[in-house]
């Protein structure tokens, strides 16, 4: 496939060669229906017995059942081009994409897809500082943008090569064959529902070929790509070229919206703000701010960040596991592959998590994580690690009271068992070390994740800043107590928020002593309290402004916290640095 076929290409025509199949399956079941009425009833009333009768009857079953098949079979050819016509819509849809922002970045494509441009500053035709990027990030898409197309192209010449031998050998007129043809048509459209048990996804998954697999992923990146059980890798294939869609159509709903409204009406002192320009302008930020958690990712991705951390050449490399815009948003990466790594670490962040954030400073919370349980690794072993961070649920924000409620935690919890769930359902060769990390708000739903029946998907779980897990004992959350480890800052305001029954200090020093139950926080029993039985591990004290942020080693601070959570995470949590609980 190159350029100019795919850009030539009149996909139009496999729709009316698809709608010419359609014609010709409706009257070939007019013709069915008439067979049946005309010859098969009128023998049923005639009463017609015997050894002929017999045999002339299992014969016109026999007709009947080859009608049906090849019914189907003509059926089956008009699936196969809307299937084929998907495919090359999309594929010349991506093209010529990147061919319009080559144009707009002042680049120049050649036939065979390579790339020129005016490096001259004082050119009026000058292609910017940024050309020789913008020209690598265009060509990868026209490649991608030809193998659609080449895939597409192979698998319909599959699918027709192999429906027309049925037709011209007769085996199409077999209903097992049909069965079986229909079988796999069908399977490259029943997805499983969101929810379904990973292990049940993973299933059906491995039961498509390569080429079905393929066909998923390019047709409906929105569903694969966010499905648990579904490998790594597929997903985010699919959840790149879902990001992109997303940006797109994001756009396209702003330009929709026309230019802004008047933002008052009325004049001198009858003058008043415009309800359509509020309207306008409340739809507008919404989008906006998708949008710009959306961009911030495929910024990200791009390389445009960090010296180029996550982009093209990223070693580890920056995989997308999730994305979305159900809510305020969805977002997963994760630097390595945590199909085939050793150690995997999943951060559920916590307050005022955003798309935008993840794309910027929380992937590279992630990425520190990854360099610490790397460094961790012990001298006789490989280092072998995936970094995830997780922002799979709506994060509670300033702006308003959902932080002081466990419900989205509790909702969220749900989403994340499942994530793991699917970790382990895909993982390749002995199943790896699971370490689930909550932070402030997110270890809380770390706490509810664990709840659900068959527990959480993992070996260790890491609590830091936290405002309680909604459970007394470190022993409830499913992993064994000696396997639950704490992190929490003398001076962090949110891991030493007391409950909300216990505000002010002789309160709460009288309901300790009434009730000996251990400190208290927010949602429970404090993690970093001696009864609640967890591991303590080191972290610097901080200041009552930064020591919220600082466990993850952000600008250097935070003390012992991040090695020891790298340590946690390569498996080695019994070398952590120890702290007493309060």
């Amino acid at each position: 496939m190159d350029i100019k076929t795919l850009y030539d290409a009149d996909v139009i025509g496999i729709i009316t060669a698809k709608n010419a199949f359609d014609t010709l399956a409706t009257a070939f079941g007019q013709h069915k229906d008439n067979w049946q009425t005309e010859v098969i009833d009128r023998l049923n009333r005639s009463q017609w017995t015997g050894t002929a009768a017999g045999h002339a009857q299992a014969r016109i079953q026999l007709l009947e059942n080859e009608l049906q098949a090849a019914q189907q079979e003509i059926g089956l050819v008009s699936r196969a081009l809307q299937d084929a016509y998907d495919g090359f819509a999309a594929a010349q849809s991506h093209l010529i994409s990147a061919l319009d922002d080559a144009k707009t970045h002042k680049l120049t494509v050649a036939a065979d897809g390579g790339i020129t441009w005016d490096n001259d500053p004082n050119s009026a035709n000058f292609a910017g500082t940024d050309a020789e990027n913008q020209a690598k990030q265009i060509q990868a898409r026209i490649t991608a943008a030809l193998n659609e197309a080449d895939h597409a192209d192979q698998t319909i010449n599959t699918r027709l090569a192999h429906l027309a031998t049925n037709a011209s050998s007769g085996t199409g007129l077999d209903s097992a064959t049909v069965k079986a043809d229909t079988d796999a048509a069908n399977a490259l459209q029943q997805i499983p529902a969101a929810g379904t048990d990973p292990n049940s996804v993973k299933a059906w998954w491995n039961g498509l070929t390569d080429a079905q697999q393929q066909r998923i992923i390019l047709n409906h990146p929105d569903q694969v790509g966010n499905l648990d059980g579904i490998p790594a890798a597929a997903r985010n294939q699919a959840n790149r070229t879902n990001l992109k869609n997303l940006i797109q159509d994001r756009q396209r709903q702003i330009a929709d919206l026309g230019p802004a409204p008047a933002a008052t009406v009325g004049t001198g002192r009858f003058i008043r703000p415009n309800p359509a320009y509020t309207q306008w302008k409340a739809k507008r930020d919404a989008l906006q701010e998708k949008l710009d958690g959306f961009q911030s990712i495929q910024e990200r991705l791009d390389g445009k960040k960090d010296g180029g951390a996550g982009g093209p050449n990223s070693d580890p490399p920056l995989l997308l596991l999730g994305i979305g815009d159900q809510g305020q948003g969805r977002a997963i990466v994760s630097w390595g592959d945590p199909d085939k790594a050793r150690n995997v670490s999943s951060l559920v962040p916590g307050l005022n998590s955003t798309m935008a954030g993840v794309g910027g400073g929380d992937a590279m919370t992630a990425k520190r994580i990854y360099d610490a349980a790397v460094n961790s690794t012990g001298p006789n072993e490989t280092p072998s690690v995936a970094s995830v961070f997780w922002l799979g649920y709506d994060a509670p924000q300033l702006d308003g009271p959902s932080v002081l409620s466990e419900d989205r935690a509790v909702a969220g919890g749900a989403d994340y068992n499942k994530f793991l769930a699917g970790l382990r359902a895909t993982h390749e060769g002995a199943p790896a070390h699971v370490t689930a990390q909550g932070h402030s708000y997110g270890s809380l739903l770390v706490g509810q994740a664990t709840q659900h029946p068959g527990g959480l998907a993992a070996d260790d779980i890491v609590l830091v800043g936290s405002p309680g897990t909604g459970v007394d004992k470190a022993s409830q959350l499913g992993v064994g107590a000696d396997h639950v480890y704490v992190g929490a800052a003398e001076n962090d305001p949110v891991a030493n928020a007391p409950s909300p029954g216990m505000v002010g200090g002789w309160g709460a020093f009288i309901y300790e002593e009434m009730n000996h139950t251990g400190k208290q926080s927010w949602f429970g029993a404090d993690p970093a309290s001696g009864d609640f039985g967890g591991q303590r591990f080191s972290v610097a004290d901080g200041t009552i402004t930064d020591s919220h942020d600082n466990y993850f080693g952000k600008h250097g601070a935070g003390g012992d916290s991040l090695p020891n959570i790298g340590k946690i995470v390569s498996g080695h949590g019994n070398t952590i640095t120890r702290q007493d609980p309060r």
